[in-house]
């Protein structure tokens, strides 16, 4: 059975990528997000942004060990940074990556989009014109 790590910040992010959960349906689905969701069983990120450099610092080592901790044969993410970290690490150990940049980044991909383009297997947008400009996969929407 293939494990899956599905991480992103809290918000919109937490809500597109739980919509996705059908998707991976015969997987044995982690969650981990960066904002305190009121679920049982999903594994704390710290949030940080380009605003709060320490903390992402300490969302990068955060990101390496759940990496280390669930060992995910594919991960999934929403983003923004928290689930950035954790593509780009699992990507460094050897792990299967999505990216599926947010549904609000409707005129070019998010920052975090950008940095993950070289660590996803799958790097996608919900939006065509997105597509068009960047290179990134458009296979629809996930609202």
């Amino acid at each position: 059975m293939t494990r899956v790590l599905a991480a992103s910040s809290g918000g919109g992010h937490w809500q597109q990528l739980r919509l996705l959960y059908g998707a991976l349906e015969g997987s044995e689905v982690v969650f981990a997000c960066a904002a305190d969701v009121g679920e049982t069983g999903v594994l704390p990120l710290p949030d940080c942004n380009l605003r709060t450099p320490l903390r992402l610092l300490v969302g990068l080592r955060a990101a390496w060990r759940m990496v280390r901790q669930v060992r995910p044969d594919l991960v999934v993410s929403t983003g923004a940074a928290p689930g950035a970290f954790v593509l780009i690490v699992a990507k460094l150990h050897g792990c299967r990556t999505v990216w599926i940049d947010s549904i609000a980044n409707a005129e070019r991909m998010s920052l975090s989009g950008r940095l993950t383009r070289r660590f996803a297997d799958l790097w996608m947008t919900q939006w065509p014109a997105v597509s068009e400009r960047t290179g990134a996969i458009y296979a629809g929407s996930v609202l």
